[in-house]
């Protein structure tokens, strides 16, 4: 086991979680990283229970809650989610044993990097040192335990397989996205900044599943809604290298920048454009881009410090310093 935080992958004495980690992740717990039950024990539970849970997504998945320290599956009132290596979609993944590590790393990426608020996570493992990932939900008030009303963008856009098609959730645009955001939430001013920098950030990471399911408004303590942290996070050029680079389309309509036009893939002036259809200051937003070579080397470091595979390692970084360069503006060498 590496001498770091299971969770924040900060250098920590021992193993497991430093005490920071565990007040976000378990309250303040002394949780074991080891799970007390096996895989086999996970997809029975699973098989028995599927129909039981309201937990949507197509990766492999069952609800736990806390008792006495100790983490147990559960059908109600769970607290936290577990992730494993997937099984059933195994054979069409490259690299499928680094999908919880690569979660796990691209989270920490988005909240230590990036700031952006994110469903805090960690890693735990089988009794066989298999890892899984494990989610906090963020769907619970923390002082009562109750639930919170949670709204992806495909309810709020009134897109479902009966009304769509199929693929419901891959029909629209970030463009739309942001017309969302303007629509629903009453500070949308703060949220369509951290919407925007969530956009690009999965752009940077190679996650070309941030479908509209992976965008939620949640609402807040006063009844209002606000952008939900983010989930589901993760490097799917990985795992599906031939993928497209985006889950939607960056615009409504046809439209196409002339950068876009010429080199077949988005860059500076397609998020440029986009930004400013969202309704965000032109020096807000080329602020941030023009910060995001600066990251670089905090984004390397991470990924070293992660569970990743050395090959995933090396293809990660890839990844992100190609999506790097694809971002400078015209001109910049």
């Amino acid at each position: 086991m590496k001498s770091v935080c299971l969770s924040t992958l900060k250098p920590i004495k021992g193993s497991g979680f430093s005490s920071a980690a565990r007040k976000n992740l378990w309250g303040g717990a002394r949780v074991a990283w080891r799970l007390p039950f096996d895989r086999a024990a996970f997809q029975s539970f699973r098989g028995e229970n599927s129909g039981r849970m309201s937990i949507s997504g197509i990766q492999e998945k069952i609800s736990l809650r806390l008792v006495t320290n100790t983490l147990e599956p559960t059908t109600l009132d769970g607290t936290h989610l577990l992730k494993p290596i997937p099984i059933v979609m195994a054979a069409a993944l490259e690299l499928p044993e680094d999908v919880p590590a690569n979660e796990h790393l691209t989270m920490q990426l988005a909240t230590q990097v990036f700031r952006l608020r994110t469903a805090p996570c960690g890693l735990v493992f089988f009794p066989d040192g298999v890892p899984a990932l494990v989610v906090r939900r963020f769907d619970h008030a923390v002082d009562s335990g109750g639930k919170l009303r949670q709204e992806d963008f495909c309810q709020l856009s009134g897109r479902s397989a009966q009304t769509a098609g199929r693929n419901f959730k891959y029909e629209g645009s970030y463009e739309e996205c942001g017309r969302l955001v303007r629509t629903f939430c009453p500070a949308w001013k703060i949220a369509i900044e951290r919407f925007f920098r969530q956009v690009v950030f999965n752009y940077l990471v190679g996650n070309g599943d941030a479908h509209l399911k992976n965008f939620s408004l949640l609402e807040t303590p006063s009844g209002d809604h606000a952008l939900s942290p983010a989930y589901d996070l993760l490097n799917t050029s990985l795992h599906l290298p031939n993928e497209s680079r985006l889950a939607l389309d960056l615009f409504h309509g046809n439209f196409a920048t002339p950068f876009f036009e010429a080199n077949g893939f988005h860059g500076y002036a397609d998020f440029l454009e986009l930004s400013r259809r969202c309704g965000i200051a032109a020096e807000v937003a080329t602020a941030f881009l023009l910060s995001l070579p600066e990251k670089r080397s905090a984004v390397h470091d991470l990924i070293d410090r992660s569970f990743l595979s050395e090959v995933a390692k090396a293809l990660y970084r890839q990844i992100f310093d190609d999506r790097l360069l694809a971002l400078r503006p015209y001109g910049a060498e």
